[in-house]
This record gives C-alpha cells, sequence and structure tokens, in this order.
C-alpha cells in the first residue's frame, strides 16, 4: 500500500470517528432518564476529571452535555444513569437551538468540581439529614465540620456550605417538651455544653451565634450556603437576636432579657423580617416565619410549584430550579416553609404553595456569597420524626424534591460571568 493512499484511509477513519460520537448527553426529563439523582453524581465526578461540562438549562428538564469519553460511559452504566451518545454536528445544533432568543433555554458551562462542607454535630444524631443522605447516594464527596472547625475560619477551604437541622439560638432544638427526659436529649445537651466551654463560651447560645457570624462572614466574602429546615430560620434568628438573651433558663441556666421581642434587629438576618418569636419552650416552634402549624394543607394536596425565570436574564434561579416537573410534592419538618410576607423584598421566593401563598425554596445574595433556604426535612418522608428510619433513595431515583439540593451543590461550579442588568 502506498504512503498516499494510507493517509486517506486513515484519514477517513479519523473523520469517521470525529462525526460518529463526539459528545454525550445526560437527559433529564422524566421520561427519558432512570435515575436524576446519580446523573448529578455523574457529572460532578466529570467535573473532578477536570472536565467541563454544559448545563443545558431547561433544555429536557435541564440536562448535561459531556465530552465522549469512554470513562464516562462506563461510569453511567455503572450508576444506571440513562445517556445518549451523540454527533458533534448533533450537539451543535442542540447549542444553536438554546442560544435561539426565541427560547427560554440557556448553556451554562461548569468548569470545577466544588469542595463540599456540612457543618454537622460530631457523632450520630437520632434523627437523618436529606442534603448528606443524597450526596452519599449520588456519590458526590463532602467533608464534615461543626464548631470548632467554622471558629477556626477552616470555612475558607470550601466553595459550598450546608446546614444540618441545627439550632442556633442555642434552644436545642425546642425539643424541651416532649424529650427533655429522653437519653439522647440530656446526651446532647451536655456535649453542647462541654464543646462550648471549651470554645471558651460562658453558654451554648453564646457560641452558636458565633459559629452563625462566621458563617455569615463566609457567605458576605463569596461562599455558598444551604441551609433546610430549622438551620434556615434559626440562623437568621441568631444573628437578629446578636447581644439580647431570648433563651429561658432550662436552656441557658438564667432568664431571657425582658422585652427581648422588641430587641431584635432585623436588619442583620439573610432572609427573614418582622416575625415574632415564640416565647414558650414548651411549643415546638421558632417564631412566627414557620408555617407548619398555620398551612392546614391536606396531605393529598400538598404540593409546591417552582418559579419559571429566564434562563438567558436571570441564569441563576434557573439552575436552582431545574427539574423534570414543575410540580413537587410537600414535606413537613421543624420548619416546613415560610409566612411569606416575613421574607425581604430582595429574596427570591422559587417555590410556593399556591394555595395559601407560602413560601418553601427561596434564594438570595449576601455581599458577594448566595443563600438557598429549602424549608422542610426529607423530601421523600412527609412528617419524618425523631427515631424514624432513613429514607432509601434507591426507591426514589428520579426525586424532584431531592434535585433541587442537587441543583444547589453544582451551582458553584457555573463560570462566572457578569450579571446581566
Amino acid at each position: 500500500m502506498n504512503l498516499k493512499k494510507l493517509i486517506f484511509i486513515l484519514l477517513g477513519l479519523f473523520l469517521s470517528i470525529s462525526v460518529h460520537a463526539s459528545y454525550i448527553l445526560i437527559p433529564m426529563d422524566a421520561e427519558s432518564q432512570e435515575n436524576h439523582l446519580k446523573a448529578y453524581g455523574v457529572t460532578y465526578w466529570t467535573l473532578e476529571r477536570e472536565l467541563k461540562v454544559n448545563w443545558l438549562l431547561n433544555y429536557r428538564g435541564g440536562s448535561f452535555l459531556l465530552p465522549d469519553v469512554e470513562i464516562i460511559r462506563r461510569e453511567c452504566q455503572i450508576r444506571g444513569v440513562s445517556f445518549e451518545v451523540i454527533s458533534d454536528s448533533k450537539a451543535q445544533e442542540i447549542l444553536d437551538e438554546i442560544a435561539s432568543p426565541a427560547v427560554n433555554q440557556e448553556a451554562v458551562v461548569l468548569e470545577k468540581a466544588p469542595k463540599i462542607a456540612v457543618y454537622t454535630p460530631y457523632g450520630n444524631q437520632p434523627w437523618d439529614d436529606a442534603v448528606t443522605m443524597v450526596l452519599t447516594y449520588a456519590e458526590i464527596p463532602y467533608e464534615t465540620i461543626y464548631d470548632e472547625e467554622v471558629l477556626n475560619d477552616e470555612l475558607l477551604l470550601y466553595d459550598w456550605l450546608h446546614l444540618h437541622h441545627e439550632d442556633f439560638t442555642g434552644q436545642y432544638g425546642k425539643f424541651y417538651r416532649t424529650y427533655r427526659s429522653a437519653a439522647w436529649y440530656i446526651e446532647e445537651k451536655k456535649s453542647a455544653e462541654e464543646l462550648a466551654k471549651k470554645l471558651g463560651y460562658d453558654k451554648v447560645s453564646e457560641a452558636k451565634l458565633a459559629v452563625a457570624l462566621k458563617i455569615r462572614d463566609y457567605v458576605v466574602g463569596g461562599g455558598f450556603m444551604f441551609a433546610m429546615c430549622s438551620a434556615t430560620d434559626s440562623f437568621d434568628i441568631a444573628l437578629s437576636a446578636e447581644g439580647v438573651d431570648i433563651c429561658e433558663p432550662m436552656f441557658d441556666g438564667d432568664g431571657s432579657d425582658l422585652g427581648y421581642q422588641n430587641k431584635i434587629d432585623y436588619s442583620k438576618t439573610f432572609a427573614f423580617k418582622d416575625y415574632v418569636l415564640e416565647r414558650s419552650p414548651n411549643v415546638y416552634e421558632f417564631s412566627s416565619i414557620d408555617m407548619t402549624q398555620k398551612r392546614q394543607i391536606p396531605f393529598k394536596t400538598d404540593y409546591f410549584s417552582l418559579m419559571e425565570y429566564s434562563a438567558k436574564w436571570d441564569p441563576i434561579p434557573t439552575m436552582l430550579t431545574q427539574n423534570h416537573t414543575s410540580l413537587v410534592k410537600g414535606f413537613m419538618g421543624q420548619t416546613t416553609s415560610f409566612t411569606r410576607d416575613q421574607i425581604k423584598s430582595n429574596v427570591l421566593v422559587m417555590g410556593e404553595n399556591r394555595t395559601n401563598g407560602e413560601a418553601k425554596y427561596i434564594h438570595g445574595i449576601k455581599g458577594k456569597g448566595f443563600f438557598t433556604f429549602y424549608g422542610g426535612h426529607d423530601p421523600e418522608d412527609y412528617t419524618h420524626r425523631v427515631g424514624d428510619p432513613k429514607t432509601e433513595l434507591d426507591l426514589h431515583p428520579t426525586s424532584p424534591g431531592y434535585r433541587l439540593i442537587l441543583n444547589n451543590v453544582l451551582f458553584p461550579a457555573a463560570k462566572k460571568k457578569k450579571q446581566k442588568t
């Protein structure tokens, strides 16, 4: 065979390979994807290998476009993630379609796998956490930190922070009435007091405030914070009560400040305003922010709707609301949802129950950083209670409620570009 003929054969082979399959499309619509949650894990795994990913906002449920590499195909197969191998020309056709001003879609480049921290107490708790469960299920790595690490400025090592179902007010989750004699409650209170003293504080409430202030500074400096259930409102309450004792004697050994409600400074909070604190230690509630006792919505009709945003003009809330359905099952928690008129005007309500107008899923900017608050405890366990068994996500691989959590996990990976105004 002469050299010229060999070159033509090799060139033909190269062209046929490059045209045949250049990209992997991971569809995220309801019909095509077998495991939405693990699809996020494959995307994160790809970013870890320093390969870029296009997040196709509003295209087939927020699909992902990845380079066609054999190890990615294999990883999809191992994890049970549905994928399609498409040609370079087909990929370009999709991107051109998305770029059209006539459609509410956008392609966002994901560049780097964010380093994830979960703020969670040491040791096992009598309840589980939805975020750590879904991170584990999706095989997305994370590290755990707590008060000592936060106060030592170790938050600076991370791109994304999740707050476990914490009580930042120092009232031990307001579990006093029901669980004050339970062994786990007594042990938790003792451990918290010992840790506070070790860190140089006389009271747990003082230690938790110091932690909340460090987290505030982390966000203001450019961090991404995600919180669920009681970590949402108790965080804001702690910030607003800086320098004010709102704890009764059974929590911190002395009485609360007289007229403390009038001393609350709403200007210090991230999301909430004008709320009234629940004074009684026997009421399982922090304040009027939470809608749990006010909502009166039957289980069968408890859904919340995701808002629709302009993908090209508002890419951030569009990323955070990507899903294969705009109607998501509701779920309860100590803080189930948020009173609409007690949310600051500069905070976006991304998910609401339109029956009573309550907010379920909200997002805002604080300084150079971002925060997202998500009401409820577990998207696939409607009334999760202390001592209940954990949710088996193998039974819920397409959960739209859990997808919202994973949207937030990928959010810091997005290529930063100047916001359109």
